[in-house]
């Protein structure tokens, strides 16, 4: 372990800040010096101090503990939405990419269409329509962004289907699940991985600025996009209602930018 450390330092830092950052989302209930909800019109809009460190916004809410508390509801729709882009993308890529024909064609021209379109004023369309909520910013995301991991599955799936292994064990009659769950997907997910880890940084990004626009999560929800949202008509009163949440964004999509970076540099054969 030690050695790996030494040899992979900015991948051991980037890593030791990004369980930093999922640990504060995890025991976000536990760190946050008060209740994220609990409003006091006594004390609103008040400036840092030291009984609110980063002050409070227009209900009186610790604008702190509401950041930290929206560690955990921002990480986990991202973290969601990474998820549910590589399902998607892996059934999807594998289907079109390993049996080809009429499957590929359909899929692909899909992929295609879905690719076509301006990526966020599609999902700002179609999260419009649904609904603003975590659960329809999540869906609408997912509906724009899976064409990307199709198509990279796809391509890496087209040169596994003809090499020898594959061929080998589709001649010893070895069943077709097999092959896609014994061989094809091994060698796919290691990108995909990748993949996600980098995109971590965007989605996150998207999810906020979904939030920002009111297609996002609603209040009273300590979300980052929507303390932006809350904010921004006291930017000149109590800029700090965005400063922090702003603050807090960049440095978390930073750090798992970075992290994705490096993570590449450490899994991708073709960095070597």
């Amino acid at each position: 372990m030690t050695d790996f450390i030494k040899r992979n330092k900015l991948f051991s830092i980037y890593t030791a800040l990004v369980i930093l950052i999922v640990l504060v989302a995890i025991f976000a209930p536990y760190l946050t010096p008060q209740d994220p909800y609990d409003g006091d019109m006594k004390n609103v809009l008040q400036t840092p101090s030291a009984e609110h460190f980063l002050g409070t916004d227009k209900l009186g809410r610790d604008t702190f503990s509401r950041i930290i508390a929206g560690t955990q509801v921002s990480l986990f729709m991202t973290i969601c939405l990474v998820i549910l882009l590589s399902i998607v993308g892996l059934v999807v890529g594998i289907t079109s990419g390993y049996f080809g024909g009429k499957i590929e064609m359909i899929l692909m021209r899909l992929a295609d269409m879905m690719l076509s379109f301006p990526g966020v004023v599609l999902a700002i369309a179609i999260a419009g329509i649904l609904g603003g909520s975590t659960v329809n910013t999540i869906l609408a995301l997912l509906i724009v962004g899976w064409a990307k991991y199709a198509r990279l599955v796809r391509s890496l799936v087209i040169k596994l289907r003809n090499e020898d292994f594959v061929v080998a064990a589709r001649v010893n009659g070895t069943k077709t699940i097999n092959i896609l769950l014994r061989h094809i997907l091994p060698n796919v997910l290691p990108m995909i991985v990748i993949t996600g880890a980098m995109d971590i940084g965007t989605m996150m990004m998207e999810i906020a600025g979904l939030s920002f626009l009111g297609f996002g999560a609603q209040p009273p929800t300590p979300e980052w996009g929507l303390m932006l949202n809350e904010g921004r008509q006291y930017i000149q009163t109590a800029p700090h209602l965005m400063i922090f949440p702003g603050l807090a964004i960049f440095i978390v999509v930073a750090i798992f930018n970075l992290w994705g970076d490096s993570l590449r540099d450490l899994l991708d054969p073709r960095q070597e």
